[in-house]
């Protein structure tokens, strides 16, 4: 009896402990005003003592729908109920649809040492294979031949899809046999960025965390390239979770010198378009992705005005933000490129329906061009012999060169816009500590990044999308005083703000400060006017011919 009452009494006693537990952990966890005192420096704030304990009910209730919400899986292809649009007010898009047309290729004939096909123009390439001089599959073989002779210099390479391509360029020519000629990209190779969903091969993002990862469709921009016959032959390097060139493989590589990487994120498409090993290949920009690695690179690079192109399928980074362009040899090409690509596809809802009207017919005379004159004066020693020279160039096309300023607004400062959506992008790795799987761990990357960003209240990203409203409204104000600008490509606010806005950009090669080191200028249109854009953008390039010469290790 007396040992019954002892478990009796030690099991009661384990029960008060229990519930004792249970209600000190559950007080342990509630927010109090140390809490609340410690938390408002991190959002520069100030509250009274009175005012801190009337928030403390509402801080613990907002503390457990965080919670609730976190229960719910969200991969990264569920976009948040709004869209950007960067239409400013009372600004109205043309409907007007021209005819596409290009320069001439009908003097194109096959050279005797097919080696040179490696830095051939998508233009000279279609006339190849429209004419019946090569086939798809011979064109599709050289250029497998040269990625897998010379992938593994650059690192540029995630996933072949050797298969896959050589189905695609026997079906090529069996079209184009038959008569059926669908257009300039028909049975041309090229590569995408990896992060394409691309049905049957893996789709990694650069990053451990998803090198498994299969997407059982094709997005967007696939599946146009494959209306137009284009022949996918890779997937492509990019950055971890499109930032720089260093991925779960390594550092992608710079065919000018191989020492160095290639910048990014859209490493592989700018490494490889320089080196050869593809005709074109498609990356996208969020805040540089495109314009970095080609001036690194010495391509030339398409970054369309945002909702041009659909980025269904593609890995979101900043739903107000990314966009999706070609990587070419030169601006015909990237205009060539994007025809195909460009158009509504009733599934990225933030599409805009504009027509593309591109005719390399353009003249220079009276053009007006603004110079962001701020920029280039704090662009580097090194690159400023080449912007001037450029600028003279204009001038002596005929072109007048207007001086204009960028709007004076905290452009830096609403980078926290595209921190805020990335880190959201990307919770479940947060949440699930899969970040810790990253390669790239510095206190500058995504994983510290997307920590410091669930910091940011809900009210400073409100904030700065109403100073992105502002900035929308005052650059056009500044655009609408000429018909197109030019600035340097790195130097200076303009790339943060025309990403900001989403005003398309063209970056070509402007010269050479040494035998491995490309430079670069980049032109800036109105919202949708990428036909004029590019249409001056290769003016200017016929004009120089810094996009012909190519890396000297990939000539052969």
């Amino acid at each position: 009896m007396k040992a019954l009452k002892k478990i009796l009494f030690a099991s009661l006693a384990c029960s008060i402990c229990f519930v004792l537990g249970a209600l000190f952990a559950d007080e342990t966890s509630k927010i109090n005003s140390d809490d609340v005192h410690h938390a408002q420096k991190l959002m520069g704030l100030e509250f009274t003592q009175v005012e801190i304990d009337s928030m403390l009910p509402l801080l613990n209730e907002q503390n457990k729908n965080f919670s609730a919400m976190r229960n719910v899986s969200l991969p990264n292809n569920v976009p948040p109920a709004y869209f950007f649009n960067p239409v400013p007010m009372g600004k109205s898009i043309s409907k007007i649809h021209q005819p596409f047309s290009t320069s001439g290729y009908g003097k194109t004939n096959l050279p005797g040492n097919l080696n040179e096909l490696a830095f051939y123009s998508i233009g000279q390439l279609a006339w190849l294979i429209k004419s019946k001089q090569i086939t798809s599959v011979q064109l599709t073989e050289f250029f497998l031949a040269r990625l897998h002779k010379y992938a593994s210099q650059l690192n540029c390479v995630i996933t072949y899809t050797d298969s896959l391509a050589i189905q695609e360029a026997r079906n090529a020519d069996t079209e184009i046999s038959a008569g059926h000629y669908r257009g300039m990209l028909h049975g041309i190779p090229y590569g995408i960025k990896d992060m394409f969903a691309t049905k049957n091969y893996p789709t990694t993002y650069g990053t451990l965390p998803y090198k498994n990862q299969l997407i059982y469709e094709d997005a967007t921009v696939v599946k146009k390239l494959q209306d137009a016959g284009a022949v996918l032959i890779a997937k492509l390097s990019l950055g971890e979770l499109a930032m720089d060139d260093v991925w779960y493989g390594g550092q992608t590589r710079n065919p000018w010198d191989t020492s160095k990487g290639s910048s990014g994120s859209s490493a592989g498409p700018a490494s490889s378009v320089s080196a050869g090993l593809l005709p074109f290949a498609i990356g996208s920009e969020t805040w540089g992705s495109i314009v970095s690695p080609a001036t690194i690179c010495g391509v030339t690079g398409l970054r369309p005005s945002f909702g041009r192109v659909s980025r269904y399928g593609a890995m979101a980074l900043s739903w107000t933000m990314d966009k999706v362009g070609p990587l070419c040899r030169n601006v015909e090409d990237c205009a060539i490129v994007f025809n195909s690509i460009c158009g509504v596809d009733g599934k990225d809802q933030a599409m805009i329906d504009a027509p593309f009207n591109y005719s390399p017919k353009v003249g220079l005379i009276g053009m007006k061009i603004g110079f962001f004159k701020k920029d280039f004066e704090k662009d580097t020693i090194l690159n400023i012999p080449f912007n001037n020279a450029a600028l003279e160039q204009l001038k002596k096309m005929g072109a007048q060169l207007v001086p204009i300023e960028l709007p004076s607004l905290p452009v830096n400062d609403l980078s926290l816009l595209l921190v805020c959506e990335a880190a959201s992008a990307f919770d479940e790795l947060t949440l699930n500590n899969t970040d810790d799987l990253m390669v790239q761990q510095n206190k500058d990357r995504w994983p510290n990044i997307f920590r410091a960003a669930h910091f940011i209240p809900a009210t400073e990203y409100i904030r700065a999308n109403r100073l992105r409203w502002l900035l929308i409204q005052q650059m056009e104000e500044v655009m609408k005083k000429v018909d197109v600008c030019v600035a340097p490509s790195l130097s200076g606010n303009n790339l943060l703000v025309t990403n900001l806005t989403g005003h398309p950009s063209v970056v070509v090669p402007n010269g050479f400060i040494d035998v491995k080191t490309p430079t670069s200028i980049v032109f800036i249109g109105q919202l949708f006017e990428e036909g004029k854009v590019l249409a001056v953008a290769k003016k200017y390039q016929d004009s120089t011919g810094f996009h012909l010469k190519h890396p000297p290790l990939f000539a052969e």
